[in-house]
């Protein structure tokens, strides 16, 4: 059988949407940018090997890919109502080895109701709440909250805009925008508290919605930066 070009593999060229594992989730050509991106806020924030994440919407394993083998064995939680996406990373980027040895679960599902409690510390929602309208972003936290442990956290992005999405639907490949005030609202009622974060992302604002029990390592004075979590050893 002939091996399909490199570009091919990569979906280089193609259109955020488009049926390719790669290309469906987002830009192919970021496809590495935002992994990296996502994984190195994780990680700077204090996610470590033991603990447990919740990977919303985690598509074609852009970031589980980086997350899997970095946590313990059963510490990744992949949740993805498109199961050809997850089915098509194994594949193209993890294989049935890595599957083997770290034991991910994955959730084939758009929520986390009728879900038994999984106690989780860290939850990551990158590009979920840029497609999804007011209720579905209140039942998602919900749902998140009642998946966190009480010092857990969830880690999400959104499009700050003006005006609020005021439709039912989910709205993809478009996106969707939100003021800053929106979500914070949201957020309060889901009991998170939410906090806009300095951490650039090509297209999108990263939030931290923290548990009561949460702590903050980082302020106004000590940024959210590698070299601060080093020196405040954390």
């Amino acid at each position: 059988m002939r091996t399909a070009p490199i570009f091919d593999r990569l979906g280089i060229g193609l259109t955020p949407g488009d049926s390719h594992y790669r290309a469906y989730v987002g830009p192919p050509q970021d496809y590495d940018l935002i992994a990296a991106m996502t994984f190195n806020l994780l990680t700077t924030a204090g996610l470590r090997q033991h603990h447990k994440l919740i990977d919303v919407g985690c598509g074609s394993l852009r970031a589980g890919r980086l997350f899997i083998p970095y946590l313990n064995s059963g510490k990744y939680i992949g949740v993805e109502p498109n199961e050809w996406l997850v089915k098509e990373a194994i594949e193209h980027e993890i294989g049935d080895d890595l599957v083997r040895i770290k034991a991910p679960s994955f959730i084939f599902k758009s929520t986390l109701s009728a879900t038994d409690p999984l106690q989780a510390d860290y939850a990551v929602a990158q590009s979920i709440f840029s497609h999804a309208s007011r209720p579905q972003i209140a039942n998602w936290l919900l749902d998140i909250s009642d998946h966190l442990k009480d010092n857990g956290a969830l880690f999400a992005t959104f499009i700050i805009g003006n005006e609020d999405y005021n439709g039912d639907d989910w709205i993809y490949p478009g996106c969707v925008t939100y003021r800053l005030e929106t979500m914070a609202q949201a957020a309060a009622h889901a009991g998170f508290r939410f906090v806009p974060l300095k951490w650039r992302h090509p297209r999108q604002t990263w939030a931290l919605f923290a548990k009561a029990g949460y702590e903050v390592w980082w302020s106004d004075k000590i940024p959210l930066t590698w070299n601060s979590k080093i020196d405040t050893n954390k």
